[in-house]
């Protein structure tokens, strides 16, 4: 007989039974509490709270460990490619090599979006952020594709929808950045793989296989990270049956978030006002431990809410992001400044007693920088990346006979029953 946790309320005492995950992560099933009871649980942040069973992604914060599918992400990065493991968390498997070709054929042959698409963009103010002309965008393709946003689609529909979405995603977030820089739209290439494309088509035909090499492991890392805020969004507006493009244009706005998807950002503006000051990584260290309440200084790109060791993703980026510098000779303060913080970070008592090390916004933002993208499109980048992820999760849940609508509840905390004054009255 299974483990059981037994809540005992007043006189009443109530069993529920603990489910074990596959590397022995535990939980119990409170489902039935309500009924039972008439109670809820409070869970802020929902940090405590296990709202589904997954078998995509496995993370554990204490020991620094991320794997996709069963498989570390340091032999991911090092062995796939994008597509590859797009494939590997969307269907559960690594694909053989014509299932991969064929997988490879049917995103680039969706590269090309619908026209009336750029009527979109054209009425999209030219200072808008970039993130909400990506969520745009992606909401209207259910307008494009009907038979695909339909609520009864079938198994061999969503099939489908998969390689269109991915291939239309690079094509709409290459010419976003278009968008950005003032240019008109870059048509696809089908002799290029996924990333040349997105590069081919953000620099008017330029591609760097540096770049590549390294954008592509980036993509990798940011594939999926089990519920983040986004992951659980999009698992949420699935939850009622809304069809993959809305759910994941759901996810783009929660993505958006300097909380989420704006870390990077944030990262590379801080190691910029760094550089403004001098320099002086000591006295910004100081500034950052200061708890005075009127001091604005943050350390941005270190720690993570659920990482309590070292971000694995941030070993691999590092790498990459030193690799691209010297291979392209690009000589730029900021990563100067980088590994200064981190190597005082590192060292500094008052980060390691609280297990703050660099996550993997830490670098990433310095390759998007150094490839010529600017700051207000590096959340889109991370959309890109996550892309597979949200499918993947909205493809288990969706398939899965016994999930349910979410529906969160709550404690209310407003006024007790009051009576309605006229307005003449008040």
């Amino acid at each position: 007989m299974g483990e059981n946790v037994k809540v005992i309320i007043g006189d009443k005492t109530f069993e529920y039974p603990v489910s074990v995950g596959s590397e022995n992560e535990k939980g119990f099933d409170i489902t039935k509490l309500r009924g039972d009871s008439a109670y809820i649980t409070i869970d802020n942040g929902y940090a405590n709270t296990g709202a589904c069973s997954s078998a995509v992604t496995f993370l554990d914060g204490e020991q620094g460990i991320l794997r996709y599918r069963g498989y570390p992400i340091e032999q991911i990065a090092e062995k796939a490619s994008f597509i590859e493991t797009a494939y590997l968390l969307i269907y559960g498997e690594l694909p053989k090599k014509d299932d991969l070709n064929q997988f490879n054929r049917k995103i680039i042959s969706q590269l090309e979006l619908p026209k009336d698409i750029q009527k979109i963009f054209d009425a999209y103010p030219s200072n808008g952020h970039p993130m909400g002309l990506l969520s745009a965008v992606i909401s209207s393709l259910s307008g494009f594709y009907p038979k695909l946003a339909s609520s009864e689609v079938s198994a061999d529909e969503i099939n489908q929808t998969i390689p269109l979405l991915l291939g239309h995603m690079n094509t709409i977030a290459a010419n976003i950045y278009r968008k950005t820089k003032g240019k008109g739209f870059s048509a696809p290439k089908q002799d290029l793989n996924y990333v040349q494309n997105f590069l081919h088509m953000m620099f008017d035909g330029k591609v760097d296989e540096t770049m590549v090499k390294a954008l592509d492991a980036l993509l990798i890392l940011h594939e999926d990270h089990e519920q983040n805020c986004s992951t659980s969004t999009v698992r949420m507006v699935g939850s009622s049956h809304a069809n993959l493009f809305a759910s994941i244009s759901a996810g783009v706005g929660a993505l958006w978030g300097p909380l989420h998807g704006g870390a990077n950002q944030e990262v590379v503006e801080m190691l910029q006002d760094i550089h403004k000051e001098g320099g002086d990584v000591d006295q910004f260290i100081v500034l950052a431990k200061d708890k005075d309440p009127n001091n604005k200084v943050r350390l941005m790109g270190v720690g993570h809410r659920v990482y309590k060791n070292f971000d694995p993703r941030a070993k691999i980026i590092k790498q990459h992001c030193h690799d691209l510098f010297k291979k392209m000779n690009i000589k730029d303060p900021l990563l100067d400044i980088a590994i200064k913080l981190e190597a005082a970070v590192l060292k500094d008592s008052y980060f390691v007693e609280r297990k703050l090390y660099p996550n993997v916004d830490f670098y990433s933002g310095l390759i998007y920088k150094a490839m010529g993208i600017p700051t207000e499109m590096f959340t889109v980048m991370f959309a890109l990346g996550r892309l597979p992820g949200w499918i993947a999760h909205w493809k288990e849940q969706h398939d899965n006979p016994k999930s349910k609508i979410g529906r969160p509840r709550q404690i209310y905390t407003g006024h007790t029953k009051r009576d309605f004054v006229g307005i003449d009255n008040r």
